[in-house]
């Protein structure tokens, strides 16, 4: 496994004058040439601290999971191009490649697969502490105390064994949840998993069958399903990811991390964008259904229109997730003969866009969040579950992650800094004198 090695030998330093000192910042190449400054000892040394809101800048750990690319539009997990993956592996292949570092044999993945199909069930207690909850609840909240409430599950002291029975206990047990937290909503029965059924079949076997009507699984859609969760799986270190490694960093159990790191996912301006997505094809639906009306909007800048599913924070190119999805958002409206109103302005947004010079120079291409949404909507899953459907996943990500921060050598409880800006010292008046 490649990690960051010191520039020439250690040779190549970044030098800071402070006050009449010279403070030597060690400079760090990854495997991929990424650069970057060593200022672990700053503070021990100057006395100052680094100020990086949003961390845009800071790197918080060395990672030998996932590679991004944003100038170049290039994603791959442990070195393998998502197009690859996407095309020629299945998610749970690509879970183990996350979790373990390489491509499973056939008969390690043939064990992992009957492993994760061995642990779907959930608790029957489950079913008493869901009902427990608004039936208008969201669906990520109920997910996130779900996964925390499995902790009371399994509280066995923690050991490499112990570990590796709660990620699969995750990875088996989060379509279930999310099924039983759609079924909630619905305030119908919960289905139980089954074993005959591959991950993404059976996902969609407990979210639309009924006790009353089986539900068939059209095999191309659970492919897609599967793909999209590929996609999804692991993307360096997000808003979630980062906060799973806060987390888990105290030494909180697998379970508590992952718990939080689904509360982080749910946020409008991370997970939540596929679903800001088909919001935004309502308003236009609402407002007369004219697409090019809308994008005049977007253009403005005083207008408060925003073009969602567009453009990404990283990817300064085209998202190659997108690229992907773009043809199997085709292929998925194709098959279901899609008629929906919503589903053609998204058809003429992504149009105008490829064309437009404006979006163009911008580089505001549909993302992976326009095309999921568009899939997931055409599939007849609602709105709310875009989200948890992100989650899923997401999981093996983020117990990559987790697992490698444990095992990193030099881990240590994060513990952020900040540049204080509040009142100085004062004396405490009584109220009659206030």
């Amino acid at each position: 496994m490649s990690t960051p090695t010191k520039a020439q030998g250690a040779q190549k330093m970044a030098e800071l004058h402070l006050d009449g000192k010279v403070v030597r910042l060690p400079m760090l190449h990854g495997s991929e040439q990424e650069g970057a400054f060593d200022i672990s000892d700053l503070r021990k040394e100057t006395g100052y601290i680094t100020l990086d809101n949003g961390y845009g800048n800071t790197g918080s750990c060395k990672s030998a999971i996932t590679f991004i690319d944003g100038e170049k539009g290039i994603l791959r997990y442990r070195g393998y191009p998502i197009e690859e993956l996407a095309v020629k592996s299945t998610f749970l292949e690509t879970s183990w490649l996350l979790i373990h570092g390489e491509l499973p044999t056939r008969s390690e993945l043939d064990g992992f697969v009957n492993d994760v199909t061995q642990h779907t069930m959930l608790n029957e207690s489950f079913s008493r502490f869901m009902d427990a909850l608004p039936r208008d609840a969201h669906p990520m909240p109920i997910c996130a105390a779900t996964v925390g409430a499995l902790a009371t599950f399994y509280q066995q002291p923690e050991s490499e064994q112990s570990i590796r029975d709660s990620v699969i206990r995750l990875i088996a047990k989060m379509p279930t949840i999310a099924a039983a937290a759609y079924k909630h909503a619905l305030g119908q029965p919960f289905m139980y998993p089954r074993n005959d059924l591959d991950y993404s079949s059976n996902l969609l076997h407990m979210m639309f069958a009924t006790p009353c009507e089986e539900y068939k699984v059209d095999p191309v859609m659970a492919k897609v399903v599967d793909q999209l969760f590929i996609l999804h799986a692991d993307h360096e270190q997000n808003c979630s990811t980062s906060t799973v490694r806060m987390v888990g960093s105290s030494m909180a159990n697998l379970f508590a991390s992952i718990s939080a790191g689904i509360s982080a996912l749910w946020g409008k301006l991370h997970g939540g964008a596929n679903q800001k997505v088909v919001e935004m094809l309502e308003l236009i639906e609402a407002n007369g259904g004219d697409p090019d009306a809308y994008l005049a909007r977007a253009k403005n800048p005083d207008d408060p229109a925003r073009l969602m599913g567009f453009g990404h924070r990283v990817y300064k190119n085209f998202d190659p997730r997108a690229s992907f999805l773009k043809e199997c958002c085709e292929q998925v409206l194709s098959r279901l003969h899609a008629n929906d109103k919503l589903l053609e302005i998204a058809r003429r947004l992504e149009e105008v866009t490829l064309k437009d010079k404006y979006f163009i120079e911008r580089k505001l291409y549909p993302n992976v969040d326009f095309y999921s949404g568009v899939i997931y909507r055409a599939l007849g899953i609602p709105v709310d579950m875009f989200t948890v459907m992100f989650a899923i996943g997401r999981m093996p990500g983020w117990i990559a992650q987790w697992l490698e921060m444990r095992q990193d050598p030099a881990f240590k409880i994060c513990r952020p800094r900040q540049v204080y800006t509040g009142a100085t010292k004062r004396s405490y008046r009584e109220m009659a004198k206030r």
